[in-house]
C-alpha cells in the first residue's frame, strides 16, 4: 500500500509541477498582453501568480524538502560565531597586504622577464 501512495503523490507533484509552469507562463503572457495597463497592476499580478505557484511546489516532495533545507540552513547560521569587528578589520588587513606584496613579486617578474626578452630579441 505504501508504494501505491507514493506512485499517486509521485503523479500528483508532476501535475503540481506542470501547474506552477502555467502560472509563471501564465504571468509572463499576462504580462506582455497587458502592457497598456499601469505597471503598478501588473507587477501585483505577477506576484500574486508566483505566489500561488510557490505554494503549490512547497506541496510537492522536492519543494517540501527544499524548505526544509532552507530552514535547517537558518539554524545553521543562528550557531555561526561570527568574528568581532577587531577580528574582520585584522583579517581584511592582512589579505590586502598579502594581495600588495602579490601583486609587487609578479610585477618585479614581469619586468625582469620583459627586461631580458627586451635583450635577447635585439
Amino acid at each position: 500500500m505504501n508504494a501505491k501512495v507514493e506512485a499517486k503523490t509521485f503523479r500528483l507533484d508532476g501535475l503540481k509541477w506542470l501547474l506552477v509552469v502555467l502560472l509563471v507562463g501564465t504571468a509572463v503572457a499576462g504580462n506582455s498582453y497587458y502592457a497598456d495597463f499601469p505597471l503598478l497592476y501588473r507587477v501585483l499580478a505577477i506576484v500574486a501568480l508566483c505566489l500561488v505557484a510557490l505554494a503549490v511546489a512547497v506541496n510537492t516532495a522536492k519543494g517540501n524538502a527544499f524548505w526544509n533545507l532552507l530552514r535547517e540552513a537558518q539554524t545553521e547560521v543562528r550557531r555561526v560565531v561570527w568574528p568581532s569587528r577587531q577580528e574582520a578589520t585584522q583579517t581584511t588587513l592582512i589579505v590586502v597586504v598579502i594581495t600588495l606584496i602579490t601583486a609587487l613579486i609578479l610585477w618585479a617578474l614581469d619586468s625582469a622577464l620583459g627586461w631580458a626578452a627586451s635583450k635577447v630579441i635585439g
